[in-house]
């Protein structure tokens, strides 16, 4: 087996020495043939379908510009609608406030006129209470008075043992004495 190998070896050696055409080497009629060719392609194209490639691009560039300014236009809408709504919502926070205001300074009237209606009340209640007290203590002392006054006459009747009930004389002098005692409880 060794000799086979070693056979091989031999013949692959014998082989190189003959030349060989190298990869690389591009032979010139090759050349030309192809840049020829190259150069018709490219010239074809560069009539036919470059104009369509050019328009193409031209309508994409005015589309995307076109989309441009509107979005430019969109957004300048958009910001003038913002402005004006935070105008509005600026306007009804001043409106609110001037309500909240405006609701508190009438629910102070309200009250403080609740209040004196009150102290109104309380007030005339008062007076007809002092007023109806002053009545009561009027008939209380008037009829104290008249009580007092046939005690006094019945006690002096009995003392002098005759009636003074009909004597304007003796009545008057039970009034002085009545009058003396209210001057003396008085003071």
């Amino acid at each position: 087996m060794i000799h086979v190998l070693a056979a091989a070896a031999t013949a692959v050696r014998a082989a190189g020495e003959q030349q060989m055409p190298s990869v690389l080497a591009v032979p010139v009629d090759e050349l030309v043939v192809g840049i020829i060719a190259f150069l018709v392609v490219f010239g074809v194209l560069g009539k036919l379908a470059l104009p369509g490639i050019k328009k193409t691009l031209a309508e994409r560039t005015e589309s995307i510009e076109g989309g441009l300014a509107a979005a430019d236009v969109a957004q300048a809408e958009a910001q003038q609608l913002l402005d004006e709504y935070k105008a509005a919502l600026a306007s009804a926070r001043e409106e609110a406030a001037a309500i909240r205001t405006q609701a508190q300074a009438d629910r102070a009237a309200i009250i403080e006129e609740a209040r004196s209606e009150a102290r109104t009340a309380a007030a005339a209640v008062t007076a007809a209470a002092e007023a109806q007290l002053a009545a009561d203590r009027s008939q209380a002392t008037s009829a104290l008075t008249r009580q007092v006054g046939e005690i006094a006459v019945d006690l002096a009747s009995k003392v002098v043992g005759q009636s003074l009930t009909d004597d304007a004389r003796v009545r008057a002098t039970v009034d002085a004495f009545i009058a003396d005692l209210e001057g003396q409880a008085a003071r």
